[in-house]
């Protein structure tokens, strides 16, 4: 069975696909500036590369074009597109369709209504999933909800101090992301130390989360009802006070939705530094003496210290803490400003180990009671997994 798994942007198109009888990868590509006129594309097939620009209007065409490369004669790894079983999306919030779905217009109206809390993910997932399900009627479509596997968190760590039936009502309450990443590092951990386990996983990139892992599941996690909350993100906010949002209304004489666009898009660590959201050149910067490049890379480590350290009392203590994403897997420097000085909870860093790891691996001192790992972030063949699953149970096994 082959399954691809498709990352979708307002503007891009990034995809693995995945032959799941080996669980073997057997491409990649990408495509930006969609209907810009001129976009962009590139398709790995092992070591082939096919790259070039081409006028692109939306998804479905960039989608084509990705699936006539991957059926090249020459290059390609598939007879046809009819070889695709499916296509699954690391789809982020259905509201109450939070586990993994066949795409009909019930699951895309329901991420409509949660469109307001996931704005820069949910509006360019709806629309070209409906673009895919018109120009390929003969791939199911698949979306992975990212809050499935926080399913697990007890009712008090995801219940909102709020009037009881706006759970019920309206969906509020702390539905928690990053549910393929946070996954993937369940059962990487579960590989490594066993069944039995406590494990506080670290997904830090563009989007950050922290959550507590016991045993393989979830039991808490740092995002809420939305993507925007938790630890800053790169230009979002993360926890903010809503009882703020009156005073700024009055001083600036902005819109609420105006206030809420602020939050979500020039928020967080480009907020913070007035340049850059990227955590590389936050520390370019900071090393220059750049004050609030400097105070953007505290306050995020802080936060994510203030989730870690939560987590460690929600758990008892910690085998294992992990750290993946792109900032996880590549920041030494969070690395080691997240891990310093708390050897009296365990963690104990080995400095050197840590500046020379890549890719996964350790980087805790002999003396450490509680393991430092780094394990690269494979959310794609989770979504893959699943979709694969789905397909089994439904009967629609085909490729």
């Amino acid at each position: 069975m082959k399954v691809l798994v498709a990352n979708l942007g307002s503007t891009s198109f990034k995809f693995r696909l995945f032959d799941m009888d080996g669980e073997e990868q057997l491409a990649r590509g990408s495509v930006e500036r969609i209907g810009s006129g001129q976009s962009r594309y590139q398709v790995e097939v092992g070591s082939h590369r096919s790259q070039g620009e081409a006028a692109l209007r939306d998804h479905a065409e960039a989608l084509e074009l990705c699936l006539r490369e991957l059926s090249h004669p020459e290059h390609g790894c598939l007879r046809s597109a009819s070889d695709v079983a499916a296509i699954g999306f690391k789809a982020v919030h259905g509201g109450p369709y939070h586990g993994v779905h066949l795409v009909d217009e019930h699951v895309l109206a329901a991420m409509e209504e949660m469109a307001v809390v996931a704005p820069a993910h949910n509006p360019p997932y709806i629309n070209a999933m409906r673009m895919l399900r018109q120009a390929f009627p003969g791939i199911p479509l698949v979306a992975a909800f990212e809050p499935n596997f926080h399913q697990t968190i007890p009712l008090r760590n995801r219940t909102y101090a709020v009037p009881y039936d706006w759970a019920e009502k309206y969906q509020v309450r702390r539905w928690g992301f990053h549910g393929a990443s946070h996954r993937w590092i369940a059962t990487r951990m579960t590989e490594l130390l066993g069944p039995e386990h406590r494990v506080i996983s670290c997904h830090l990139g563009g989007s950050s989360s922290l959550c507590a892992i016991r045993n393989g599941q979830s039991v808490a996690n740092s995002l809420g009802m939305s993507p925007q909350t938790g630890v800053p993100h790169n230009n979002r906010v993360g926890d903010f006070d809503p009882f703020a949002l009156p005073v700024l209304m009055k001083q600036t004489g902005k819109t609420l939705e105006a206030l809420l666009e602020d939050l979500a898009c020039r928020s967080g660590l480009l907020g913070l530094s007035g340049s850059s959201g990227d955590i590389r050149d936050l520390e370019a910067a900071a090393e220059q003496g750049n004050s609030r490049a400097q105070l953007a890379l505290e306050v995020f480590v802080s936060a994510v210290r203030h989730y870690l350290g939560a987590y460690l009392v929600e758990l008892g203590g910690a085998d294992a803490v992990v750290f993946t994403g792109g900032i996880g897997e590549n920041s030494r420097q969070v690395r080691r400003m997240v891990c310093q000085g708390l050897e009296e909870l365990g963690l104990v860093i080995d400095p050197e180990a840590n500046e020379q790891l890549a890719g996964e691996g350790t980087f805790h001192a002999a003396t450490s009671r509680v393991q430092l790992w780094v394990v690269p972030a494979n959310e794609e063949l989770i979504v893959a997994r699943q979709t694969r699953q789905l397909l089994e149970e439904q009967g629609h096994v085909r490729g």
